[in-house]
């Protein structure tokens, strides 16, 4: 079974959708269509559709075709995290790093569902957020890990394998894989990664000292952000976009590998430096 997954506010009425489920029915694969971010908004979804959660059907998946922007494919990853689905990218985003297929080139997808393609392995990021001692949550990211002030100046100490690697005052911190490194990370002023590359990237956001910069590490590295001296200034983590948790002074995020990957689509039609030389000139 092949899971079409659109986010219902760019494809409107599912139009791209519906081509897609077409085009796959006529070549003898058998879809299912299950919308992203519509939970709160139902009425944004066509009535005249059928629709199941990904969730309930990816043990049966071969492949998830996404259609909408990075997000989306985002949000599909965390459904997805403990099944290995491949995931293909129909881009109606802005900038759509992660996504493999224009609209207009729709017509690969049958190709895709037939296997036709290479799998790109992106390495993933494991985040525990620690304090006093215990553990108040644990999550996976595929792009980054996000230390932020609620509009306020925060501190924060970061080291690596136990080694002091930075220590400032600023508007907070990015931590990034490879695939996440065109995201906030690069808008933060961090390095262009390869999305195959296997790193973990520190980047600081807006820091209040000149010697603050930009770390790639080794993957096997484990670092450690202390918030500190927060006084009463609220501060919160955020995992791949969504915001997990607030923080406390004291409070320890802790990245590391993590042991999940994620299985991207990869048709060949562009290579990630057309990809990153057309979408930011």
């Amino acid at each position: 079974m092949i899971a079409v997954c659109p986010n219902p506010f760019r494809d409107l009425d599912l139009k791209i959708s519906r081509r897609c489920c077409a085009m796959l029915a006529e070549a003898g694969f058998e879809t299912a269509i299950c919308p992203v971010f519509a939970d709160d908004e139902p009425e944004a979804l066509p009535t005249d559709l059928t629709y199941r959660k990904i969730t309930d059907i990816a043990a049966d998946c071969t492949m998830a075709i996404v259609i909408g922007g990075d997000g989306t494919i985002l949000s599909v990853v965390r459904q997805l995290r403990d099944q290995a689905v491949p995931l293909l990218g129909v881009n109606l985003g802005t900038k759509g790093f992660m996504a493999n297929l224009e609209p207009e080139d729709l017509d690969r997808i049958v190709q895709a569902a037939r296997g036709e393609y290479r799998l790109s392995k992106r390495m993933m990021l494991e985040v525990e957020l620690q304090r006093n001692g215990q553990m108040i949550c644990r999550d996976h990211a595929l792009n980054d890990i996000v230390l932020h002030g609620y509009g306020d100046c925060i501190g924060m100490t970061t080291t690596c394998n136990g080694e002091r690697v930075s220590q400032f005052s600023g508007d907070g911190i990015i931590l990034s894989s490879p695939t996440g490194s065109t995201g906030y990370s690069m808008s933060a002023g961090g390095p262009i990664v390869e999305p195959e590359a296997e790193n973990i990237i520190i980047s600081p956001i807006c820091p209040h000292v000149m010697g603050a910069r930009t770390f790639v590490l080794d993957p096997q590295r484990t670092v450690r952000v202390t918030a500190e001296r927060l006084h009463g200034r609220r501060a919160y983590l955020a995992v791949d976009g969504i915001s997990v948790a607030d923080l406390a002074g004291g409070d320890e995020v802790i990245v590391r590998r993590s042991p999940h990957q994620t299985l991207m689509v990869d048709l060949g039609l562009k290579s990630f430096y057309e990809i990153a030389y057309e979408k930011l000139r």
